[in-house]
């Protein structure tokens, strides 16, 4: 069992592998919480104190007993009203303007497997591997309930929180603010590590002290956005790499999100992590209901990077679905960074033709196929395939290029619409816009009201008559632009963003319950909606627009701390290159993809011969290494930031195989000799250096490690396989 109750003493205890969680019900009914990190044994309800402290409320229920209040206690759903004036997760309006909602506990439930939301991507898992606990919490007024959703997997060290707020009064409420989850520390000194960014440049790593006050991280965009992921750590302040104590938290959602971390007048820290309050006010009439995002909560003793090795294995295996989430994905070549919207079906043709004989195993048809679209300009909402532009149908296209031996994909913008469009001139209501008022616009575009299931219904139409012309095998699924104009025709205006998301979901669903077989690459201006949300429907994303190799070491390094390289859409790109005119060379380059899904951005007709050997060597050499890169387990092995090498390791679960990566960051004249320690490694076996030969002890590599080559050269990359010999 990982669901254990205490009858007597009201207590709740979640166990997983290295981990408890803890929690009670007290004399009043309210939920405290008592503790979550390493395992522990017994009961550590004694964490609670209670003194006479002024100025802080005591509930009626406490009669004259001052050294009862809220304002102190640790608790699992802190609602406002209470007397606790530290953040809330839970803000309610009530009919008469009140906001309150005063949770107690009513009841419980244990059961066997994970629970799911209702259009919702959450973490799944079978009977035999998860179990639930579901409390039931209700506001004895309003009778506002709220189902308090935990889910344990415990081999995996995985505990999740969701929570259904449901209206079982007579009123109208409206939900104003809602996390999934808070985690109340009654000690301690910690630092927030989030992972800020901007387009191009997104998931850099930040920390900073959680000091007296607020800090506060979200979207207010309608997605997960570029500047904040929605993916957090908690860390004591001398945790490392591989030390110390860590706690995670990342929000399975693709839309506005609010992350708070507070420390009170009594040194303890508030951390929560769920919904963005901002243009958010959700009303509920009788029995209806709203579904709060899940949080991913997982706790490490061993420093960040086991922390995200359990948070990688988790969303390989517990989030991302379909029949690539346990296969090598295929080697691709977009055709954006090669012909931009410049091309007709015969470079496309001609781009397949150079493919096959480099070893690619797919070609993508990217912006520019359907409608009026030559620029950015025109054309989305019109996703009819533009034959006179390819000189030939989508179907005679595909089976040419198939016929290559290649597979086919196609790029498209489904959430998005033109003003120069037929759609948009014939729906023009069907955008998010406030009448009366001039748009905002954004890369000269507008946004579907996806809230609203006949616009869904109509673009779905449209995006599968494309999909039935020809066998498509991929498709990456883009929005550049983030929502603004909040305002939908159908809809209360409070809950359009949230609608929109999960509209967005609910097309997603259908799409690859109808199409199983095809590969979605999710992008959002690259990696402007990289979570753990559109991972469920897409195993991976377009992890930025920035193809500099340089750039990407920073921006996968951020990418690493919570999501597996499976899901890191990572290409090699031409030089100088387009977003930083950079030249790094293509071996470097190649080095640096290899930390994801791998493909290419280039035209290969502008290749020498001998780059194009490079490449079918590129190639190869990354198939050798394919599963052992998306299966394996990731090491971090330096701080680019701080060192002047980025390196990163990949490790068999039986630690037989590693294969360490090295892009050197700095040059100088008579230049030092860098040492790399390796890691995860068996400590008394012997490793031999493919290349080499040489042969060394495991404990050795990690804790001497190995000299790098003193080259002279700018940006120099390396890969070294080490495999364990037999004995």
């Amino acid at each position: 069992m990982a669901v254990y109750y205490q009858q007597e003493k009201q207590m709740f205890t979640l166990q997983t592998a290295h981990t408890t969680y803890q929690m009670k019900v007290d004399g009043f009914g309210f939920l405290l919480h008592l503790y979550y990190g390493r395992k522990i044994a017994g009961d550590v309800d004694y964490l609670l104190t209670y003194y006479d402290r002024g100025f802080s409320g005591n509930p009626s229920d406490a009669g004259e007993d001052r050294t009862y209040s809220m304002d102190v206690l640790p608790q699992e759903y802190p609602g406002i009203g209470t007397g606790d004036y530290r953040s809330s997760a839970l803000i309610i309006r009530n009919e008469d303007e009140s906001e309150c909602c005063d949770l107690r506990y009513v009841s419980h439930e244990i059961r066997k497997g994970k629970y799911g939301l209702k259009g919702l991507p959450a973490v799944y898992a079978g009977e035999e591997e998860a179990e639930t606990l579901e409390i039931l919490m209700e506001d004895a007024v309003s009778k506002v309930q709220v189902q308090l959703l935990y889910g344990v997997l415990e081999k995996d060290d995985i505990i999740t929180r969701s929570a259904r707020i449901i209206n079982q009064g007579e009123n109208r409420v409206v939900v104003e603010k809602a996390a999934s989850a808070c985690l109340d520390f009654v000690a301690g000194k910690y630092d927030m590590v989030s992972f800020y960014g901007r387009h191009a440049m997104e998931r850099n790593f930040q920390r900073m002290e959680i000091a007296h006050g607020n800090y506060v991280i979200g979207s207010r965009r309608g997605i997960s956005s570029h500047q904040y992921n929605p993916a957090v750590i908690i860390a004591d302040k001398g945790t490392t790499e591989d030390t110390g104590s860590c706690y995670g938290m990342v929000l399975v959602y693709s839309g506005s999100f609010l992350c708070e971390a507070e420390k009170d007048q009594y040194n303890q820290t508030r951390v929560m992590m769920g919904l963005q309050s901002d243009f958010f006010h959700y009303p509920l009439e009788k029995e209806e209901e709203l579904v709060i995002p899940e949080t991913i909560l997982c706790y490490s003793g061993e420093g960040f990077g086991k922390l995200s090795r359990q948070y990688h294995k988790c969303i390989r295996e517990h989030v991302c679905r379909g029949r690539y989430r346990d296969r090598t994905r295929p080697v691709l070549i977009n055709s954006w960074e090669a012909a931009y919207f410049k091309f007709n079906g015969e470079t496309i043709l001609n781009l397949a033709r150079e493919a096959a004989g480099l070893g690619i195993d797919m070609v993508v048809m990217d912006d520019g196929w359907f409608g009026k679209r030559d620029d950015d300009n025109s054309g989305l909402g019109d996703w009819q395939v533009n034959e006179a532009k390819l000189g030939c149908s989508l179907g005679e296209l595909t089976g040419k290029i198939n016929d290559l031996g290649l597979k086919f994909g196609i790029w498209m913008e489904p959430e998005m619409i033109s003003e120069d469009s037929a759609l948009y001139r014939e729906h023009p209501d069907w955008v998010i816009q406030i009448p009366g008022r001039k748009p905002v616009r954004a890369r000269n575009q507008l946004a579907l009201d996806f809230s609203r299931a006949e616009v869904r219904d109509y673009v779905f139409d449209q995006i599968c008559s494309v999909l039935d012309q020809g066998k498509i095998e991929y498709i990456k699924w883009d929005i550049n632009r983030s929502l603004t104009d909040i305002y939908s025709l159908e809809k209360n205006q409070g809950k359009v963003t949230y609608d929109y998301v999960l509209g967005v979901y609910d097309f997603l669903e259908k799409l690859i319950q109808k199409y199983p077989d095809i590969l979605i690459e999710g992008c959002c201006g690259g990696g402007g909606r990289f979570d753990a949300g559109m991972m469920y429907y897409a195993p991976q994303i377009w992890c930025s627009d920035n193809t500099d190799a340089l750039d990407r070491i920073r921006i996968q390094y951020g990418t690493s701390f919570f999501y597996p390289v499976s899901t890191v859409g990572s290409h090699v790109s031409a030089v100088p290159n387009h977003q930083t005119g950079r030249s790094v060379s293509l071996h470097t380059r190649g080095v640096t993809a290899m930390a994801g899904t791998f493909g290419y951005e280039l035209d290969p007709q502008k290749l020498s011969e001998e780059e194009k050997k490079e490449v079918r060597d590129q190639i190869c050499q990354y198939k050798k290494y394919a599963e052992l890169i998306r299966r394996g387990e990731y090491y971090r092995l330096s701080d680019p930031y701080k060192e002047p090498f980025a390196a990163w390791m990949f490790a068999s679960e039986d630690k037989s195989q590693a294969l360490v990566n090295v892009v050197m960051l700095e040059v100088h004249g008579n230049t030092l000799v860098e040492y790399v320690k390796l890691k995860g490694l068996l400590p008394d076996e012997v490793y031999e250096e493919a290349n080499t030969g040489k042969c060394y002890y495991g404990s050795a590599l990690m804790e001497a490690g190995i000299p790098l080559p003193a080259e002279m050269g700018e940006y120099l990359a390396y890969q070294i396989e080490f495999k364990r010999k037999d004995r």
